[in-house]
């Protein structure tokens, strides 16, 4: 009995012990180069692979960009509206059951009708007056073309209540919870992702400049915020994303306002990105640049010092501009980064898919894209938009709220006008 006691009270004795050694988590975190368990890229062993397949991916993504840049605007909305179907694709699936849709024929398909409408709605705002200029060589086209337009709120607020009432007629006793998650999901993703992105388009045909300097500096940002990781990364900038150190962040912020000041000298000097574009045609863009694109002479003299060559420097308004970009771009914008990084944590995933090798899916590298576009589209209109009314501002006007006839009716009253101004005063832009 006593050796059965003795060897009882051992067993017990080291199994105390073993419950003992695994609750040290003091263990796991007294590395210096480990943030929240997990290792940061200066001390990864794998970096190098993941490094290597994260730039060959980066190379074909920046070259298919530049090809599609060099087409024109109309192929980058194109590939804008692939992208959002992408991501609104990988978001729909992050709360989808099979088993809860086995039940729901045709639950699926409300979710892109809802989708399909957000679009029409919004890309029918922002593109009208392009959509309108496209076709006014053509009667009959320009008058149906005018009439959507002018009905267009009414035909999305229809389509929505359609999906609405669809919504109401396909709920089951069983899965009402399931629905209503999904009916509140997709509108999230609507809001959140949808509309934000959606605001790209708008920059596009505000010249081609405010979205590639915007989209270029996210780019750069992420690109350099990696390298300085890799390379120098030392302390945790953030616990939602632990691979983040302030080295990265603060180099990349460093790079990306460099870059900003540069790459707007460099991109103003090319009308193809500073040209507005108000149709939907591909052709060539010819205009005057305006005075944010004109160099500006600034004598440094005393400013500089000895030894610096340049004292006379050209330098585009616009140039200080795009500080401010870069400045969003460096500070800012990677917080929808780290928003997406504690949605992911949220529904314990490590990446939205994994259609990009190496980065993981769209909805990954479009983060930080969506909150740049939204304030580069904010700041245009703000400090570099005409605030007075424009010609294109009164024709979009005509063109929403006049019928064809009263618009011709206007045309032929303009030109009465005008032809009693030139009788009158015989002015010369009337010869």
């Amino acid at each position: 009995m006593e050796k059965e006691a003795s060897s009882s009270s051992d067993v017990s004795a080291s199994h105390v012990g073993r419950v003992r050694n695994r609750k040290r988590p003091n263990e796991v975190m007294t590395d210096g180069n480990k943030a929240n368990g997990q290792t940061l890229l200066v001390s990864d062993r794998n970096k190098y692979k993941s490094m290597l397949i994260r730039t060959y991916s980066t190379v074909w993504m920046i070259g298919g960009f530049a090809f599609l840049v060099y087409m024109g605007h109309l192929y980058i909305w194109a590939m804008v509206v692939v992208i959002q179907i992408f991501m609104a694709t990988e978001l729909f699936n992050l709360l989808r059951k099979s088993s809860e849709e086995k039940q729901l024929p045709g639950f699926r398909l409300l979710n892109w009708h809802f989708f399909f409408t957000a679009m029409l709605f919004t890309y029918g705002r922002f593109l009208s007056r392009e959509l309108v200029n496209t076709v006014s060589s053509d009667h009959l086209l320009y008058k149906l073309v005018s009439g959507l337009i002018k009905y267009q709120m009414f035909i999305c607020y229809f389509l929505y209540i359609s999906g609405f009432v669809w919504f109401i007629l396909t709920l089951k006793k069983k899965t009402y919870k399931y629905q209503f998650k999904q009916y509140a999901w997709t509108h999230m993703i609507l809001l959140t992702v949808f509309a934000q992105s959606s605001f790209t388009v708008a920059n596009i045909f505000e010249g081609m400049f405010w979205f590639l300097l915007p989209a270029s500096l996210i780019v750069i940002n992420d690109i350099a915020a990696y390298l300085f990781g890799f390379f120098l990364g030392r302390t945790p900038l953030i616990k939602l994303s632990p691979k983040k150190t302030w080295e990265g962040f603060i180099g990349a912020s460093v790079t990306t306002i460099i870059s900003a000041f540069l790459l707007a000298n460099a991109m103003g000097r090319f009308q193809w990105f500073t040209c507005p574009r108000k149709d939907l045609s591909t052709g060539w863009l010819q205009c005057d640049p305006g005075p944010m694109f004109n160099p500006e002479h600034y004598y440094l003299g005393d400013w500089a010092p000895h030894w610096f060559p340049w004292k006379d420097v050209f330098l585009m308004p616009v140039q200080w501009h795009a500080l401010a970009l870069g400045l969003f771009a460096s500070i800012i914008a990677p917080f929808g980064g780290f928003f997406a990084s504690g949605f992911k944590r949220a529904f314990k995933i490590k990446d939205f898919g994994d259609s990009i090798p190496g980065h993981g899916g769209i909805t990954d590298r479009m983060d930080c894209q969506m909150v740049m576009a939204v304030f580069a589209y904010i700041y245009h209109q703000s400090f570099i938009s005409p605030h007075n009314f424009s010609v294109d501002a009164i024709l979009d006007q005509i063109l929403r709220n006049l019928t064809y006839e009263e618009q011709r009716n206007l045309y032929e009253q303009l030109g009465e006008m005008l032809g009693n101004l030139c009788k009158a005063d015989k002015l010369s832009a009337c010869l």
